[in-house]
């Protein structure tokens, strides 16, 4: 199938193109990208008024499936993958059971080829059941098609385990990705420790519990050598750990989430778990620190860190809530209305932190517009402003803080591997 892109602002990182051309599409590849490209297609799209860039790239998606498909099924999730204009995600593994084996990378495999949507790689747990005490087979994993190992979810509070596992990612340079949280020190805690826990009678958890993790974990990098990657960064401190270990030349990458760097625990009203994630909302301070770090690369992606729940379970309020909160539907949103809109970043930039840099961390042929690259693509509105309805969602979690809230960008088309795989006039 033969696809003709007219008349959008193409931006794309790897040729440094910010500006009004065409793309074809030939099969599954990017043919050709020039100002004015006349000729037949099986389809074309107008993307007049639309910037067209890499498709987005996810580094940190719970998709629940296997075990837990009341919260969300790799399918579902997908759809709302696509939805959000993300090509490729990648799942983390504490589902049930824990991605700490072949079988159950197979299984993400078979049901991500089956659903036929968006590239999703699995990412396989450092120890079995994630239970911290015994390495679980990386390599095993590594063979069935695992991008990285990860023990998200909780950190490996043992160093010497950890390290052994950092050791045995060396060897095929895999990427570590690193859940920074110090659970001895979060002592039952479930949002920021500030004046607004206090005001909504709730226990706080520090910026310590992430920050000691974080230089902990940067500390066995250092020590083996291995690619660390620190997940979902929310504190000052952190940032600024970061920052010192990237100007030393350290082997270390960083991630935020849209929630980071666009709501603090002052947004916390009242005790409404669709505010409670981990790590959670922390102080303006933060916050400014967060999108700081974007713009001066000590953070070099954005990723949701989607983790959709039942309703029923996020009902209870904060202290009996699980942590998480959806984003794959919000997170263009968010990005648009909380950092380009503002212009605290550039389009480019934007590509950057959303696709190209994540492409280059997991080390695949991503994130590009180039001529002869796979025709992975989104096609978005930046000027649509709409009201979030979670109802709406294509994930079955519709737990969200952003619901109700006023965003500005839209998705219009997603394409992936030279197929439309959403397109918003079709819904």
């Amino acid at each position: 199938m033969n696809i003709l892109v007219k008349n959008g602002r193409v931006v794309d990182p790897d040729t440094k193109r910010d500006g009004k051309f065409d793309i074809l599409i030939k099969d599954d590849l990017i043919s050709e990208v020039s100002p004015t490209i006349d000729c037949k297609a099986d389809q074309i799209i107008d993307a007049d008024g639309c910037f067209v860039m890499p498709g987005f790239i996810d580094m940190h998606v719970h998709l629940r499936d296997p075990g837990l498909t009341h919260k969300e099924t790799i399918e579902s999730g997908a759809k709302a993958a696509v939805r959000g204009g993300f090509t490729t995600i990648c799942a983390m593994p504490n589902t049930k059971p824990v991605c700490d084996n072949a079988e159950v990378v197979e299984y993400i495999k078979s049901k991500a080829d089956n659903a036929d949507l968006c590239n999703i790689l699995p990412i396989g747990a450092i120890t079995k059941n994630q239970s911290g005490e015994e390495l679980a087979d990386i390599k095993e994993m590594e063979n069935a098609g695992i991008i990285g190992i990860s023990e998200d979810g909780k950190s490996v509070m043992n160093s010497l385990i950890y390290k052994n596992a950092m050791e045995i990612a060396l060897e095929s340079d895999m990427l570590v990705l690193a859940h920074c949280e110090d659970i001895n020190l979060v002592d039952g805690g479930v949002m920021n420790d500030d004046s607004n826990a206090k005001r909504l009678h709730l226990k706080g958890i520090s910026n310590e519990v992430e920050d000691i993790i974080i230089a902990r974990d940067i500390l066995l990098s250092n020590m083996t050598g291995a690619r660390l990657h620190i997940c979902h960064v929310s504190t000052k401190s952190g940032v600024e750990i970061i920052r010192f270990a990237k100007q030393h030349g350290l082997k270390v990458t960083a991630e935020c989430c849209p929630h980071h760097f666009s709501l603090s625990s002052n947004d916390i009203k009242e005790d409404d778990a669709n505010f409670k994630m981990n790590p959670p909302l922390r102080t303006l301070d933060d916050v400014n620190a967060i999108i700081e770090g974007l713009r001066d690369g000590s953070i070099d992606v954005i990723s949701t860190d989607h983790a959709p729940h039942h309703t029923d379970e996020k009902a209870g309020g904060f202290n009996s809530a699980p942590f998480g909160i959806t984003g794959l539907e919000t997170a263009l949103g968010v990005t648009v209305t909380y950092l380009l809109d503002k212009g605290l970043i550039t389009p480019l930039e934007m590509a950057q932190i959303t696709s190209y840099n994540a492409a280059k961390i997991l080390k695949i042929d991503k994130g590009s517009l180039k001529e002869g690259k796979v025709a992975d693509i989104v096609i978005f509105d930046p000027d649509k402003t709409y009201t979030v309805d979670s109802s709406k969602f294509a994930s079955m979690g519709k737990n969200t803080p952003y619901d109700g809230k006023i965003l500005k960008g839209e998705v219009k088309y997603t394409i992936v591997s030279g197929n439309i795989k959403y397109n918003s006039y079709e819904e």
